[in-house]
């Protein structure tokens, strides 16, 4: 399936193309448009204007996707927690996670323009926190 967001990811489409990947649709591909209307008829948009899977009702994409898929898994709950602090300015959630987070995906954004290769880079930090995540803050390391 063909998947379509902005232009430049930041850490809520990152976090998203991970989680599509990793739970909804491990096949995805997806295209980077600078504008909605630029949005192929095939794709499912997402964090952009107007779409379905974006920011509503003071949630970031990622929390919409997570209600949208029905997924419970509190990993993925707390990672929207973290992604939500690191994308939005509203001290919704205690993410003490979310500045460094947001830090590391901004600076590997200014090392790497292409969004596909920024997500294939900040997947690992992903599968990483999910993990830490799922087994909870005190895994051994």
């Amino acid at each position: 399936m063909r998947w379509a967001t902005r232009k430049h990811c930041h850490v809520d489409r990152a976090a998203c193309a991970w989680l599509v990947r990793r739970f909804i649709d491990p096949a995805a591909t997806f295209v980077f448009v600078d504008d909605p209307d630029e949005i192929p008829a095939d794709a499912t948009a997402f964090d952009i204007r107007g779409a379905a899977l974006s920011h509503h009702d003071g949630d970031c994409s990622f929390e919409t996707f997570l209600r949208r898929y029905e997924l419970d898994d509190e990993a993925l709950w707390a990672i929207a927690r973290i992604v939500h602090e690191a994308d939005l300015d509203d001290e919704r959630y205690h993410a003490p996670e979310a500045p460094g987070l947001d830090a590391i995906v901004r600076g590997v954004a200014l090392l790497e323009r292409d969004d596909d290769r920024l997500l294939a880079l900040t997947a690992p930090l992903f599968d990483g926190l999910y993990e830490l995540l799922r087994r909870g803050s005190t895994a051994e390391t």
